[in-house]
């Protein structure tokens, strides 16, 4: 057996040990993570009532140093390409079921996504966008450093079938509010725990949702799961991703999210945990969400969220 394959088979033995205990104990929050009243305290927007930028910088920095590697599936993003085979079904078979829902047929079952325009916010080089586009989405891709969209650019010029359906851009969700409309889908894959002020963030993406469209978002939870798996053996062990890729504090527990996104007129539809095996680099869904974790959520109708308001004016 392999070196490799020997860290491997002994990282999936420590966390199948460390997924039973985290039922046994039946810990979904880590006594040191952040708490709903945390979130609640910080405020939406600057004092001249302008969405705050929500970009780090430290962050950003991380990203331009590994923006030459987005397309090396054996490289420093390879859980995320991995990822890709929860992520594309999951936007895919939602917008699907939200079609069926109000009597559209998708125009061929090659392109479920057809007329579907789908934000993908920190897209990186592009690793989403593309087979979201592939399925007949027209796909905006956003990031903030601009060696990413460079390279998202450079391959997605490769694929002239693509090339009319996938717009990059060099912006952030705040400025892109201003200029592009709402979408159907806002999607913002591992963005949510690098961001300065999630607050902000989910409250300008929101903005970007089309009343009845869904916001879709996968992050890491809170919890001493995550910051032994994620940030002690795979950055520090197993070198999976790289060192200094996450910050334990900026991790996001799924009650902080649902109430972020409840306070800005979503409802969530599903929450599901994602289960990376280390073995076969591939990812599952799990019911338990202590670690990696997806959701869905819908945002109001117009004619909803105003029946709401008057109700609570009248009361």
């Amino acid at each position: 057996m392999s070196t490799r394959l020997g860290l491997r088979y002994a990282a999936l033995c420590i966390i199948r040990s460390l997924h039973r205990q985290q039922r046994l104990l039946n810990c979904r929050r880590c006594f040191f993570s952040t708490s709903n009243s945390a979130i609640k305290s910080q405020r939406f927007d600057t004092e001249d009532g302008s969405a705050k930028n929500t970009v780090d910088e430290a962050e950003r920095q991380k990203f331009v140093a590994l923006s030459q590697v987005w397309w090396d599936e054996g490289g420093e993003f390879d859980l995320l390409h991995a990822m890709n085979d929860l992520r594309v079904p999951m936007v895919r078979d939602a917008v699907t079921a939200n079609h069926e829902r109000l009597g559209h047929t998708p125009l061929t079952k090659s392109k479920p996504l057809a007329n579907t325009r789908i934000l993908d916010v920190g897209c990186g080089g592009g690793i989403l966008s593309e087979p979201l586009a592939r399925l007949g989405a027209s796909v905006t891709g956003i990031d903030m450093v601009e060696e990413n969209i460079k390279i998202a650019e450079s391959h997605l010029s490769n694929d002239i079938e693509l090339l009319p359906r996938i717009q990059y851009r060099w912006t952030s969700p705040e400025e892109l509010l201003h200029t592009d409309g709402q979408f159907d889908v806002v999607v913002a894959s591992e963005v949510a725990e690098h961001v300065s002020d999630l607050v902000s963030f989910i409250e300008v993406c929101g903005k970007l949702v089309k009343p009845g469209g869904s916001f879709f978002l996968t992050t890491i939870n809170k919890t001493w799961l995550s910051y032994a798996l994620a940030l002690t053996i795979a950055e520090r062990f197993m070198k999976i991703v790289p060192v200094g890729t996450h910050d334990y504090e900026k991790l996001v527990p799924p009650s902080d999210l649902q109430y972020l996104l409840e306070k800005n007129n979503f409802a969530v539809r599903w929450i599901h945990g994602m289960f990376y095996n280390p073995l076969t680099g591939k990812w599952s869904w799990t019911r338990m969400t202590n670690m990696n974790y997806a959701l869905q959520a819908v945002k109001a109708e117009e004619n909803t969220s105003q029946s709401e308001e008057s109700s609570a004016e009248q009361t």
